[in-house]
């Protein structure tokens, strides 16, 4: 479903939909950037939940779906920069500002990457998967501040735009992407999930090494 959904949304966005009336065709870019802060979302609401599931029921399916959580949040919320820095470069003039919503983007996409790196350094599985927890309910307190950063400091993000300020087929285009990066952002949870899920049997067995043998 998800890449039926992200090729029509392409489509859309570079062929059907116009080109903006200031930035002109240099803001299609738009139709990848802000469905990929919509999967980065998504994907840290799971980590953040299951994290918080996890400390109260310790199970440990709940820590391995925070973990694929957070890794397909860390790749989109790379995406959702990197995006953002070649849009920044023809309508800025530069490729990186010190800007309270891009320095709060990379504040928070930091925290998750040292998430990861807990994990990596950590050998017991419940030691991992606690501190893996409290790490990611921190990061996620990241999340609305870089929502309303816009609004709270001056800026040169614009603000969120609304379908009023919008071209009707740029707003088509823009939902059909958003539901697209949804899509492929629940399906890579899914398939990280299952990998999290064999990496601990097999780290397991190798704990245990006679469990699963005749």
């Amino acid at each position: 479903m998800a890449l039926p959904a992200v090729a029509v949304g392409l489509y859309l966005g570079l062929v059907w939909a116009p080109p903006d009336a200031m930035m002109g065709n240099v803001q299609r870019i738009m139709y990848v950037h802000f469905p990929s802060w919509i999967a980065t979302a998504l994907s840290y609401l799971t980590g953040f939940l299951c994290s918080v599931l996890y400390l109260v029921r310790r199970r440990p399916a709940l820590d391995h779906l925070a973990q694929a959580g957070v890794e397909v949040g860390v790749l989109f919320n790379t995406t959702g920069l990197i995006t953002g820095s070649i849009w920044g470069r023809p309508t800025w003039g530069v490729w990186w500002t010190w800007d309270p919503r891009l320095t709060t983007t990379a504040i928070m996409l930091i925290i998750f990457v040292g998430y990861l790196l807990v994990r990596a350094f950590l050998e017991d599985p419940d030691a991992r998967a606690r501190v893996g927890a409290l790490v990611a309910i921190v990061g996620f307190v990241t999340l609305p501040i870089v929502y309303f950063s816009v609004r709270w400091w001056r800026t040169l993000h614009q603000p969120q735009s609304s379908p009023n300020t919008v071209d009707p087929e740029m707003v088509v285009a823009l939902r059909t992407m958003m539901v697209a990066f949804a899509l492929g952002a629940a399906y890579l949870i899914s398939r990280r999930y299952e990998l999290a899920r064999l990496e601990a049997a097999a780290e397991q067995s190798e704990v245990e090494p006679g469990v699963g043998t005749a």
